[in-house]
């Protein structure tokens, strides 16, 4: 898989159905094969990822001592609600309510591609957090990448 990029709009159905967009699509060409994976996000949002990025999270977790408590904890939250997705003919995923309830997603989303998964926001929850973006990004930019010894150009 690439790198995934862009923004996406979309609308829920009735059933809770979205049409995954011709443009993420095209980036995705495993889904219709193997499948996707969406989770909470750690706050209120949903996580998609590609068969293999998740079993790539499943391998980390499998790694955790599982007789301490917190890795225990850290484990079931992690993957409370992680629902297998696979679109139908025309391209649409049936999305879990459970799900839907957590992220507060009513009908309208925001997918925003995050390298190596899809951010799938409540459409108004999403502008808020943009407009919660620092005042100063450049300064965010240079505590969080600034002290990366880097061997290429960013």
């Amino acid at each position: 898989m690439s790198y995934l990029t862009g923004e996406f709009e979309c609308k829920l159905d009735a059933k809770g159905r979205m049409m995954i967009p011709a443009g993420l699509k095209k980036k995705l060409p495993e889904a219709e094969s193997e499948g996707l994976v969406i989770n909470r996000g750690f706050k209120k949002y949903l996580v998609i990822y590609t068969k293999k990025e998740w079993d790539k999270k499943l391998d980390e977790l499998s790694k955790l001592n599982q007789y301490e408590t917190k890795n225990i904890e850290f484990i079931r939250y992690f993957t409370r609600g992680a629902t297998e997705l696979y679109p139908d003919t025309v391209g649409r995923v049936n999305l879990p309510q459970l799900l839907l309830d957590y992220a507060g997603i009513e009908s309208e989303v925001v997918l925003t591609c995050q390298i190596n998964k899809i951010e799938m926001w409540d459409k108004k929850a999403h502008q808020a957090m943009i407009e919660s973006e620092p005042e100063n990004f450049a300064e965010l930019a240079e505590q969080v990448m600034g002290d990366k010894k880097r061997e290429g150009n960013i």
